[in-house]
C-alpha cells in the first residue's frame, strides 16, 4: 500500500537536506512549499500556520520528523508531532545531520524531539515509543543510501507501533 507521509523539519536550516529525502521517490510526501508561499502563510500569523499544517496532515498515515541540529523543541515541529500522535498517525524521526547541505556542509547531531512529550495514559516519554533512526555512517552518500533503503520499512513500523497505543 502506498503511504502518504508528512515531513516535519526545521525549514531554514534543513530544507536542503529534507529535499534530498523527499525526492527519493520511495514514499509519497507532502508537497514542498516555496519560500514565497511560506512567507505568505507566516504573514497570516499562528492561526494561518496551524491551518496550513492541519491541511497538510489530512490524509497522511505517518509523520516523519527530519532531525537536524536545532529541530527539537521548535514550536511548530512540536505542534506537528503532537497533532500527528493525537490523530493516530505513525510518527518516526530520522537524524539528517550527516547529509550535506547546499554548501556541501554537514551539521551537528540534534537532540531527540520526542524527549519533550509524555504519553498521558502511562507517563512514558514519547521517545521510548517512537523510533528516531540515526544512520550509522558519516559519509553523506552512505547516509542517503541507508535512508533510501530503509524508509518504507520505517514508515510501516511507525504505523504499526502507533496502532498499539
Amino acid at each position: 500500500m502506498a503511504r502518504r507521509v508528512f515531513f516535519s523539519f526545521h525549514y531554514e536550516a534543513d530544507n536542503w537536506r529534507a529535499a534530498q529525502i523527499r525526492n527519493m521517490g520511495v514514499i509519497e510526501g507532502n508537497s514542498p512549499v516555496s519560500d514565497n508561499d511560506w512567507e505568505e502563510i507566516k504573514k497570516g500569523g499562528d492561526k494561518a500556520i496551524q491551518n496550513w499544517i492541519d491541511d497538510q496532515l489530512k490524509g497522511r498515515s505517518c509523520t516523519i520528523v527530519l532531525i537536524g541540529a536545532n529541530t527539537a523543541g521548535r514550536k511548530w515541529i512540536n505542534y506537528e508531532i503532537e497533532k500527528s500522535w493525537n490523530d493516530g498517525k505513525g510518527v518516526l524521526g530520522i537524524y539528517i545531520h550527516n547529509l550535506k547541505d547546499k554548501n556541501g556542509k554537514q551539521s551537528t547531531k540534534g537532540r531527540n524531539p520526542f524527549d519533550y512529550f509524555v504519553i498521558k495514559k502511562d507517563g512514558k516519554k514519547l521517545s521510548s515509543i517512537v523510533k528516531a533512526y540515526d544512520p550509522p555512517y558519516s559519509t553523506s552518500t552512505y547516509v542517503y543510501n541507508y535512508i533510501k533503503e530503509n524508509l518504507k520499512k520505517w514508515v510501516e513500523e511507525a504505523i504499526s507501533i502507533r496502532k498499539n497505543y
